[in-house]
């Protein structure tokens, strides 16, 4: 299975591991999964810092290089296609970064391992719940 990291589950299994629910843990764990990471996650973290709403022990161009080096993760790219398609999905939804890290899901066929209950509720790609 591919699964790509929504950003909070991606920052849990880095800081706080026992956040995860056993079942998305071991899908994350499992060798024959395959993990994907997109850079609009990396300018979410950048974000959360910026606004005070994350503290990470170090500058964070180092934090994050850091961080993507312990990650297991492939990144997803962000094309034309993923573009396109984040403003077909969701379209009532405000969050640019969710609208994105959905239509990489969707033009890639990743499931989405996420603990966001809207979209676990709107279910608009494969996702995996993290709750």
């Amino acid at each position: 299975m591919k699964l790509l990291l929504d950003t909070h589950v991606w920052l849990w299994s880095i800081l706080a591991p026992a956040k995860l629910p056993r079942r998305a843990k071991s899908a994350i764990n499992r060798s024959s999964n395959e993990l994907w990471l997109s850079p609009i996650s990396v300018w979410e973290l950048l974000v959360l810092v910026e606004r005070g709403r994350l503290r990470i022990e170090a500058e964070p161009r180092r934090w994050i290089e850091q961080a993507l080096a312990r990650t297991p993760a492939q990144e997803a790219q962000i094309n034309f296609e993923v573009a396109l398609r984040s403003r077909e999905v969701l379209p009532m939804h405000a969050d640019p970064a969710d609208r994105i890290l959905v239509a990489t899901a969707l033009v890639n066929g990743f499931t989405l391992v996420t603990a966001d209950q809207s979209l676990i509720d709107a279910r608009p790609c494969a996702i995996l719940p993290a709750l």
